[in-house]
């Protein structure tokens, strides 16, 4: 297609929505469809829910009832791509919507995230901001300065019919500058107003208001209500309306939004119009006219630190009780943490290489300064119970309960730590530095280490993140590497769990039922192989008093998976699949303790050598962060 083509095709896309007729057209355009005349809450609300949702339900979802036990999660589309580890925040923002699109009383309060910095408050406002730029244009009375609802035309005593022939209620009134025009210009006869369309847009400031913080010592209400233009005050009086610039935050943004940004670094006398325009519904005009009507989605967003500092001044009392506050705190899941890196990296124009577990250890350092400690479990524990997963402990399912670790956290959970900006610029410095443009664990630990030590921070804060990164993320991934690359150093590694698997199921089976097994070649009937059972379950520490408990727990777990329509294979059983791993990565310790440690390789070992290297190749590393591994690995793991 040529750029002509394009330009053309966007242009006539573009006209099929413009309209231009009379207030009487624009009746029959409502009597067809009532919905086009919702207001700002409503409007946003169906913006969100027309991309759809899905409901996850804990009885359905294993990590669901993991994280958030008995609770049922919506994850909309909207917030799909870009947000991550924060379904309840999304959730507490789409009810607010809701109730304020059913006129409750949300539809008169501020909605104000509050939380750390980077934690996604302002994403989550240009979100919606974005949203409202690609929603269909809306019908306005053509001319007016806040693009108002051409139903405010209609007489008082008139709204009650109209009412019931639109089958809409009609809210709100004209604006100083719209009602003049009707008495002067087209003599009060309302339906001859022309109405028009028009679209959202934040550069042309078309239904989006932003106001950033103000210098306090000029804090200049015009920036919220407009201002009187002072040379047409030698021609009109001070309040005809025709000497009124109608240019003001909450002008722009009726019938759309306006955004305070860190809201409450702004003196309180200057948020003043925040109280009429929440609770009713209305601004005041600039010089002496009279006060405006205002639909519009105000949505405010700052620190904790200045929320706690505002709340605590009792005078603020009528803002307080006019704001629906909302938390968002950081991502405390691991395997969300990480997506949010990725989506950024996405976004970067870096292209470099970046090998296993890189983004998943700087994640790890995130959540782990995030979480508060625990006196139930290690930090690591914690970690992963938060990011959903199973903790074996001895041969068995340990069960935490999620519930009772957050109540011991507090409701501040999440609130503090290192920010996703920190260890993205982590990442870009890592990234810089490399001289092979390939990035790995061990450069990003370095990288976030040399981050700690110039954090602006309190010695013992920065104490305990260095132990993070030295000392428990790096145990974490020795775990991981030496599995690796024992993983990759046996040959069809899958295969032959599956049928160490099938193995244990069987005999397992057998035992439980005290049946005896038939052997598939010779058909003979033996008895389970409780030597071969046991050399599974002491991987993980089941005791000879445990191992019958043990044995019946999977089998009844893999019954239950079959019968509700699962497929079972050697990872479906955390603690089993464990005890597998383990199994056969011990069979192998030794040799690849060898072939990573040996200088001068014979023949046979250069060839296992290569062969694990090729295969850890296909699992993502490139011959540079292979080689930087596996040096690592020789140096670090299977030590005498």
């Amino acid at each position: 297609m040529r750029f002509k083509d394009i330009i053309q095709s966007d242009r006539e896309s573009k006209n099929k929505f413009k309209f231009e007729g009379t207030f009487l057209d624009y009746l029959e355009i409502v009597k067809e469809n009532p919905g086009i005349a919702k207001l700002a809450h409503k409007r946003m609300y169906d913006i969100i829910i027309e991309k759809g949702f899905e409901i996850l339900k804990p009885e359905e979802n294993q990590r669901i009832r993991k994280i958030y036990g008995n609770e049922v999660i919506k994850r909309y589309e909207f917030f799909k791509k870009d947000f991550y580890g924060i379904d309840k925040v999304l959730m507490k923002i789409v009810n607010y919507f809701y109730s304020a699109s059913m006129k409750g009383e949300e539809a008169r309060q501020v909605l104000y995230l509050v939380g750390p910095v980077g934690a996604g408050k302002s994403s989550l406002v240009e979100a919606l901001k974005k949203a409202l730029e690609s929603a269909d244009p809306i019908y306005t009375l053509k001319g007016c300065p806040m693009h108002e609802e051409p139903l405010h035309l209609v007489p008082k005593h008139l709204r009650p019919k109209f009412q019931d022939l639109l089958g809409v209620e009609i809210e709100g009134d004209l604006c100083p500058v719209c009602k003049y025009r009707l008495l002067n210009d087209y003599k009060g006869e309302y339906e001859n107003f022309p109405v028009t369309t028009t679209s959202f847009s934040i550069r042309s400031r078309k239904g989006i208001g932003v106001v950033p913080p103000v210098d306090p010592n000029n804090q200049d209400t015009s920036i919220l209500t407009g201002s009187v233009d002072i040379s047409k005050m030698d021609m009109y009086s001070e309040d005809d309306p025709r000497v009124f610039s109608l240019n003001g935050a909450f002008n722009v943004g009726n019938r759309g939004m306006v955004e305070f940004i860190e809201v409450f670094k702004n003196d309180v006398e200057y948020l003043h119009t925040i109280i009429t325009a929440t609770q009713e519904k209305s601004i005041p005009s600039p010089g002496k006219g009279s006060m405006i009507y205002f639909d519009g989605i105000i949505i405010a967003h700052s620190n904790e630190a200045e929320w706690n500092r505002f709340k605590s001044d009792h005078t603020n009392e009528a803002i307080l009780d006019r704001i629906v506050k909302i938390e968002v705190p950081y991502c405390l899941e691991q395997t969300e943490e990480v997506k949010i890196y990725e989506k950024i990296l996405r976004k970067s124009n870096f292209k470099a290489h970046i090998a296993p577990h890189t983004i998943e250890m700087a994640a790890m350092f995130a959540i782990l300064t995030r979480l508060k400690p625990s006196n139930k479990v290690d930090p690591i524990t914690k970690l992963r119970i938060y990011n959903g997963e199973e903790i074996v402990e001895k041969g068995t399912t340990k069960r935490i309960d999620i519930m009772e670790l957050r109540e011991e956290a507090g409701l501040n959970e999440g609130m503090d730590g290192i920010s996703t900006r920190f260890i993205v610029k982590a990442i870009d410095n890592a990234i810089s530095n490399s001289e092979h443009d390939c990035i790995n664990p061990l450069s990003i630990m370095e990288s976030m280490i040399k981050s700690v030590k110039d954090l602006d921070a309190a010695d013992d804060v920065k104490k305990r993140y260095m132990g993070f990164i030295q000392d428990t993320i790096r145990k974490e991934y020795n775990k991981i590497l030496e599995k690796e690359i024992t993983k990759a150093f046996i040959h069809s590694f899958r295969e032959q769990a599956e049928s160490l698997f099938d193995n244990y199921i069987d005999n397992a089976e057998a035992f439980v039922n005290k049946s005896k097994l038939k052997d598939k070649s010779t058909g003979e009937e033996l008895q389970p192989d409780e030597q071969f059972m046991r050399s599974i379950e002491e991987q993980i520490g089941v005791s000879e008093s445990s191992c019958k408990g043990f044995r019946s727990d999977v089998t009844s777990y893999m019954f239950y998976v079959v019968r509700n329509g699962g497929k079972i294979n050697y990872e479906s059983y955390e603690p089993l699949k464990e005890a597998i791993e383990k199994k056969l990565t011990s069979s192998v310790k030794e040799l690849s303790r060898i072939v990573t440690k040996s200088r001068v390789r014979d023949k046979e070992q250069d060839e296992k050598y290569n062969s694990m290297v090729e295969q850890m190749k296909a699992e993502g590393y490139c011959d540079h962060c292979c080689d930087i591994i596996l040096k690592y690995a020789a140096n670090n793991l299977w030590k005498d």
